[in-house]
């Protein structure tokens, strides 16, 4: 298999510590490329010329982080880190789009603040900054346990890491005491301490 990354990449980061996490490492070749350049590997597999992108074991394309973390949780070894029904799933999933949102509020303003200073939105960037921050404030709640390895604290880790690497300038660990230890317990396992964004 492989999969197409951009290292910084927070969505990139989830999988590639989810292909650790289920011992896939050895059947996966990570392809570092550049979504921006349109890199002509990525194109051919991704019409939107995003990352990550995993090409399957059947030669097929998977796009999209969710679904791809989930395939590979499938396809490894170990205890899933997705459960299979009812309301342990449900819960892995409401956390880990909890992250997502945070994520994504994030990169709006990455990609709001690489625009030419005159083109930028203030308006937007306040509402973006707010929307992370609750999603922030809503993971608190719920990220309790700082030991437990599931999709959704995982996700969770990844999100609180970098937001602090592309948002130096933004408290995300202020009054979030449980989402600083889960970063703490998580960044110590080999699966991410191979996979930071400033490797």
């Amino acid at each position: 298999m492989k999969l197409y990354i951009a290292v910084p990449s927070p969505f990139a980061r989830k999988c590639r510590i989810v292909a650790r996490e289920k011992g896939l490492s050895d059947r996966i070749e990570e392809i570092a490329v550049d979504p921006y350049a349109n890199a002509p590997e990525l194109l051919a597999s991704n019409p939107v010329v995003q990352v990550p992108t995993l090409i399957a074991e059947d030669g097929l394309p998977v796009t999209d982080s969710p679904v791809i973390c989930d395939y590979l949780d499938a396809l490894g070894t170990g205890p899933l880190l997705i459960p299979a029904s009812g309301a342990e799933r449900l819960a892995v999933r409401r956390v880990e789009t909890l992250a997502n949102a945070a994520l994504e509020m994030g990169v709006k303003l990455v990609l709001e603040k690489r625009r030419p200073e005159s083109e930028r939105s203030p308006s937007w960037i306040g509402r973006w900054t707010e929307n992370m921050a609750r999603a922030l404030d809503a993971l608190e709640a719920v990220c309790d346990d700082p030991w437990r390895v599931d999709m959704g604290t995982i996700t969770a880790a990844v999100a609180v890491t970098w937001i602090g690497f592309r948002h130096p300038d933004f408290d995300w660990s202020g009054g979030r005491p449980r989402l600083a230890a889960l970063r703490e317990a998580m960044e110590a396992r080999p699966s991410f301490r191979t996979t930071r964004p400033d490797a």
